[in-house]
């Protein structure tokens, strides 16, 4: 996942939030819009409400982790963030993979028939 770009600027979060598409579910929330061509970007965000900073921070570990193995079935130049909710503190990230890529072929970031393998 080296070659994956994050976010780090409010600004592109907050264009992500208003101009993009999104898909909820009690996992995981995902925001994807266009970006101008600076390939596929991603960020993620766990507000305080979630718990600690222990318990944030290991749902970003876990998003993360899952989006290394979603990352390669990504195309196009988007920017993607994803939001983590209070069920996402119980799972693992092999249970997140499944839901991240419902969430990202819907909005159009996977194409369909991609990862079809794994």
């Amino acid at each position: 996942m080296s070659s994956a770009t994050t976010l780090k600027q409010n600004a592109e979060f907050h264009h992500a939030y208003g101009r993009g598409k999104s898909r909820v579910s009690p996992e995981l929330v995902t925001y994807v819009a266009k970006n101008r061509g600076f390939g596929c970007r991603f960020g993620v965000t766990a507000a305080k409400k979630l718990g600690s900073a222990v318990e944030r921070n290991r749902c970003r570990r876990i998003i993360k982790a899952a989006f290394s193995s979603v990352y390669p079935m990504c195309s196009g130049n988007c920017d993607i963030v994803f939001v983590a909710r209070f069920k996402t503190k119980k799972l693992k990230s092999s249970d997140l993979i499944p839901v991240m890529r419902q969430h990202l072929t819907e909005l159009g970031v996977i194409r369909c028939g991609a990862g079809d393998g794994s």
